[in-house]
């Protein structure tokens, strides 16, 4: 597949995301424990997930006669499924045939077209860039301008909700979420961004040290968010490269860990790339002076795997 060309977004994209994001959706809780890091809960969101905040401000910038169109069957289509109902806007998402049937139930809880294709994301993809290609504009879960800036407008929430310097600790698969608050951050002198991968997945660590996409062998996680190659040419490699900090990887060990002190601590459901952030803290691998923020990036898991890791002793 050839490279799409994207544009890189720049600072003053996120300022004009924030006006489109806090105009739709209230700010998510920063919550602060008596111990351990404050934790952004962008499981709070009404589709569970950070990604809303890209889907509106792509969306947003679409005319209301223009089609839209994705491949996801997790939290990136629940995004622009919740926009296209939202503001108004045709959309399509394009899910492979073995998808969850909870998750194209959700899906199909909202005003869009559902088309059920292959038995892969691979699938669904090149059917969605098909698409694409006969006129209608293909709104990537990371590898988009629009998409980028909306997930830093998370950066403008924190800002309005803290004060001081600040280690902001995020997960990473495409690098949109990172991306996008990398951009924010640029615009501070006293924000540090720590990125999270799942070790099964490097995908990120691998091609910013490449200096472009390279393939890498992704093994079975709990993370299954951020398990994923990167699209070759994505705008998102330079971004974090040049204003994420430090990227670390987490163990499956340290994921359930994790995910267990969310729910025991703290009664919170929440997916396994969603506590990759806070695991990388609870395992002692975030170093830093400043006071740390750990964005628990979303909720989506199926109740019996999250029963399994509950009940598990997972070492």
């Amino acid at each position: 597949m050839a490279h799409r060309q994207v544009r890189t977004p720049v600072p003053q994209d996120v300022e004009r995301a924030w006006e489109i994001v806090r105009a739709t959706l209230p700010p998510t809780p920063l919550v602060s424990p008596p111990e351990g890091p404050a934790l952004k809960l962008e499981t709070m969101q009404p589709t569970g997930s950070f990604k809303v905040r890209g889907a509106l401000t792509a969306l947003a910038g679409v005319g209301e006669d223009d089609h839209v169109v994705t491949a996801s069957a997790g939290n990136h289509g629940l995004g622009v499924a919740f926009a296209a109902t939202r503001l108004g806007r045709r959309a399509t998402v394009v899910v492979p045939g073995n998808a969850s049937p909870a998750k194209v139930a959700a899906l199909g809880a909202f005003d869009v077209e559902l088309v059920r294709t292959g038995t892969s994301y691979a699938d669904a993809e090149a059917h969605a860039l098909e698409l694409a290609a006969r006129g209608a504009r293909y709104v990537s879960p990371y590898n988009d301008p629009d998409v980028i800036a909306g997930q830093g407008t998370l950066g403008h929430e924190l800002a309005e909700q803290t004060s001081g310097p600040l280690t902001v600790v995020c997960a990473v698969g495409g690098g949109g979420l990172a991306s996008g608050i990398g951009l924010w951050a640029a615009t501070r002198d006293d924000v540090r961004l720590v990125g999270v991968e799942s070790a099964a997945a490097p995908s990120m660590a691998a091609a910013v040290r490449a200096g472009h996409q390279v393939p890498v062998e992704v093994g079975p996680t709990l993370a299954d968010g951020i398990a994923a190659n990167l699209e070759p040419g994505s705008v998102t490699i330079d971004l974090v490269a040049k204003h994420v900090d430090e990227l670390l990887t987490v163990t499956e060990a340290e994921l359930h860990a994790a995910l267990r002190h969310l729910a025991s601590a703290h009664g919170l459901v929440v997916e396994g790339a969603g506590a990759a952030a806070l695991a990388a803290v609870l395992a002692g691998k975030v170093r830093t002076d400043s006071p740390v923020v750990v964005v628990v990036s979303g909720r989506n898991i199926a109740l019996p795997v999250l029963g399994e890791v509950l009940t598990s002793s997972h070492s």
